[in-house]
């Protein structure tokens, strides 16, 4: 009797998904409920690989804010289209701000990318891949950051006015997540090991005016606040005109919101306010400063500046320095202006030279350097909860309640003398300090 051979049929491995993300915390946020819907897909999925394979289809989420973080992405979609031509990789799709501001342009200009999408176009990248949108994966995210954290977006889209901002071109109107969904996303977090949640939106301060009728980050915060496990809440983004204030209320209330405020406020000078669109005086832009400071006496404070915005004169920089000198912020960035198509400012003459603009930057970040230096030498002899974020060399690497990742103070414990692992909380006492680093030892 013969036996009958039954053929197999070839089985293809899909093809790794590398996602590569440029600019902001949004974007990282974005990039991991993308990856979360391609491992989902059971897609073998990795975060900016460093060996690619000739079968890669490279996902690029771009930045399209100021020149700098535009012209980055540019560069890498052109790295990846020319190893796209070389036979290195398999496939290319841009996605993301610039995409969703520049799409007819990248797509005469660099041709050999596969197809480029926007910033709300999650479902036709996925489809694009070969995947399938699944609703019962909304809310699960791959995360990028170490697990002991997340960036927690709560809104999307802006309404603000702002001349400068081409944000509102990129992600459209606000629309806030529904409180019920943001608290099922904490809890899910939450199992898989996150400890610590940073709240990102492009303006955290108007979060529910479009769903309840009212601002209502206060109300947010208390439920996030009493998810089990959730042990830091940390506010980032939030506009001065307008802030709800309530919600320094419970901040004082929950020990696990951090004392910590990111307040972009841009200038200081009437002028410059007022051009800006930022619908605020410099007198109500201090209050605004001095009443949190009153309600929250021990909170950290970042901001973020602009120098060499149309029609700044050295009159209105000097102020600006002034004001950085007396107002003594915890945190601080300095950008340069960057003249952005179809935003109110562009109409007007972009007249600062870029060198000027790069030397006011400079010396309002050497008043801050003075500043973070003075309030570091205070921070010597006591003792504060540190979350360890890594290992690095021969220290671990954690953050206080008034730092966030990437941008603020790190504090730094020897190894080789006490033992800490990566996402717990220790208690460390400061021993000595620098501008922006601070050096201890853990107290049993």
């Amino acid at each position: 009797m013969r036996t009958k051979t039954i053929s197999k049929p070839i089985l293809t491995a899909k093809p790794r998904v590398n996602v590569v993300t440029l600019g902001c915390s949004k974007n990282i946020y974005d990039s991991e409920v993308l990856m979360g819907q391609l491992k989902g897909n059971a897609y073998d999925v990795v975060h900016e690989a460093e060996k690619l394979r000739n079968n890669d289809i490279i996902v690029i989420n771009t930045c399209g804010f100021i020149d700098n973080a535009k012209q980055e992405s540019i560069d890498t979609i052109l790295q990846y289209s020319e190893l796209k031509e070389q036979g290195k990789v398999g496939k290319v799709i841009v996605t993301g701000c610039l995409s969703e501001r520049y799409k007819p342009e990248l797509e005469a200009e660099i041709t050999n990318v596969d197809a480029y999408f926007g910033t709300n176009d999650l479902q036709n990248i996925l489809t694009n891949i070969g995947a399938d949108y699944r609703h019962e994966l909304i809310g699960e995210r791959l995360l990028t950051t170490p697990s002991h954290f997340a960036y927690f977006k709560i809104a999307e889209g802006c309404n603000r006015p702002c001349s400068f901002c081409a944000i509102p071109l990129m992600r459209g109107k606000h629309v806030s997540t529904p409180i019920d969904q943001l608290v099922k996303n904490a809890e899910n977090l939450v199992k898989n090991g996150t400890k610590e949640l940073i709240l990102i939106a492009q303006d955290l301060t108007y979060y529910g005016l479009d769903l309840y009728g009212k601002r209502n980050l206060d109300e947010l915060l208390r439920r996030l606040s009493d998810v089990n496990g959730v042990e830091w809440i940390r506010m980032q983004y939030a506009y001065p005109a307008g802030f709800p204030m309530e919600v320094l209320d419970v901040m004082n209330e929950r020990d696990n919101i951090c004392k910590y405020l990111d307040m972009p406020l841009q200038h200081i000078t009437d002028n410059m306010l007022k051009s800006m669109r930022r619908g605020l005086t410099k007198q109500k832009t201090i209050d605004v400063v001095n009443e949190i400071r009153d309600r929250v006496p021990n909170i950290a404070m970042r901001t973020t500046l602009i120098t060499g915005y149309p029609g700044e004169t050295e009159r209105d920089f000097e102020e600006m320095q002034q004001w950085v000198a007396d107002t003594k912020f915890d945190r601080l960035g300095c950008f340069t202006y960057s003249h952005e198509e179809k935003t109110h400012a562009h109409s007007l003459v972009d007249d600062v030279p870029e060198e000027v603009k790069q030397e006011r930057a400079d010396a309002i970040m050497e008043i801050q350097q003075g500043i973070s230096w003075e309030k570091n030498q205070e921070k010597i002899g006591n003792t504060y909860k540190v979350l360890i974020d890594k290992k690095d060399g021969g220290y671990f690497v954690g953050r206080t309640e008034y730092d966030s990742p990437e941008v603020d103070n790190e504090v730094l414990i020897d190894a080789s003398i006490d033992y800490a692992a990566v996402g717990s909380f220790v208690n460390v006492k400061i021993n000595t300090a620098e501008d922006f680093d601070l050096y201890g030892q853990i107290v049993k």
